[in-house]
């Protein structure tokens, strides 16, 4: 009887990480869901749990190297990595940025990324059949006004996964790219704007029907399930209401 193929997915506490969770759960992987909130991880471990599923949780800060390499160590063989922790600070312009949020969105999103990537592509390799899933977003492909420091980090890695597929062609090891766009989750636009729940409203204000975690996850859980010949290099998924990261049809 074949083992149980088993997905790692980062920043599982909350919106795509943990709609990713339920989705690959939900189709035969054994999860293993990180983040740094650990009663965050636990309590959906549990629920995928009682649900029938199998999954476990482990607190882990992806910008911490040895943190890293350790939680590694538990692995000899990986089917699934999602890269999806991450995330945006502030809405700055470049003349006015602060170094530090700069510095915290690249540490997260392209450090992090590489750390757990680096750690785990032996387990994936080993698997005879890996995906490394990179979660970046369409800031990756095209800048925008006041989004210069996540601008920066998402085009960080976007390069990070072409790079990559690049040097690991002829490996029994695919990279998946899904870039979302406008997504409407509980904390994203929230903790971009240090907890002012009204900036974060006007972000989605008159937009019918931004993407939610859950559309996301969909498209991961698609991509990470095609036939092992078959890699979906870029995957760019936004609302109908979104035409690019500066054309949005609202109606207020």
């Amino acid at each position: 009887m074949a083992a149980t193929p088993i997905a790692v997915v980062t920043g599982a506490s909350s919106g795509i990480g943990a709609a990713t969770a339920r989705t690959l759960a939900a189709e035969g992987f054994r999860v293993v869901l990180t983040a740094r909130r650990k009663d965050r991880i636990e309590a959906l471990a549990a629920e995928l749990n009682d649900a029938g599923h199998q999954a476990t949780a482990y607190a882990l800060d992806v910008t911490d190297r040895a943190a890293v390499d350790e939680f590694a160590t538990a692995f000899r063989s990986l089917a699934v990595l999602v890269n999806n922790a991450g995330g945006a600070l502030g809405a700055d312009p470049v003349a006015t940025g602060d170094p530090a949020d700069w510095r915290q969105m690249y540490e997260t999103n392209v450090i992090g990324t590489l750390n757990v990537t680096q750690a785990l592509l032996p387990a994936l390799t080993a698997s005879g059949d890996g995906t490394i899933v990179i979660l970046s977003s369409t800031a990756g492909l095209s800048a925008y006004e006041g989004g210069g420091g996540y601008v920066a980090a998402k085009h960080g890695e976007h390069v990070l996964a072409e790079t990559l597929r690049l040097e690991i062609v002829g490996t029994p090891v695919r990279v998946v790219e899904v870039a979302p766009g406008m997504v409407r989750t509980e904390e994203f636009a929230t903790t971009r704007f240090r907890g002012d729940t009204e900036k974060a409203a006007k972000v989605y204000a008159g937009v019918d029907a931004p993407l939610t975690a859950e559309d996301v996850a969909d498209t991961i859980g698609w991509a990470v399930t095609r036939p092992s010949h078959v890699n979906i290099d870029l995957l760019v998924v936004r609302p109908r209401a979104q035409a690019s990261n500066t054309k949005v049809h609202r109606t207020l």
